[in-house]
């Protein structure tokens, strides 16, 4: 079978197992794949995504100012259109999800213009989920 479209592979780290599969697979509607009792592969968006049990200190978070918001770094996320992004958006306040940055729109009626939001997952790991007005506008200088 040949790969039309290029996908990433991410692994990332998690506290517990269980509650990385009821965020992913729950929340956010993942599919599981395979899995042990130290990983689970998802699909995220069509990309493989894992996340790997992992025990002891997490390195603290860091910031990085981006109009007027504290941009969580390192991050993570997807680009989806923004019909899905608004679901998306709507799905996670329904599941009472507390963003680091709520749903926006940044850059209006201008090249770029796009929806943005950060959450973190239960072990603290920063997602962002984008969504740009102009697909072609994704790399816009």
């Amino acid at each position: 079978m040949t790969q039309t479209v290029p996908r990433f592979h991410l692994a990332v780290p998690v506290t517990d197992l269980e509650k990385a599969r009821a965020f992913y697979g729950g929340v956010l509607g993942c599919p599981e794949g395979r899995s042990s009792d130290s990983w689970i592969d998802w699909n995220l968006f069509g990309h493989q995504f894992v996340t790997h049990l992992v025990r002891g200190p997490r390195p603290e978070a860091a910031h990085n100012a981006v109009d007027g918001h504290d941009v969580p770094v390192p991050h993570f996320g997807v680009l989806l259109t923004v019909e899905a992004f608004l679901l998306l958006a709507d799905k996670l306040q329904a599941a009472g999800t507390t963003f680091a940055i709520a749903p926006y729109r940044r850059f209006a009626d201008q090249p770029g213009e796009q929806w943005t939001m950060f959450f973190r997952d239960p072990s603290g790991n920063a997602i962002e989920v984008k969504a740009f007005a102009d697909d072609s506008q994704v790399f816009a200088t």
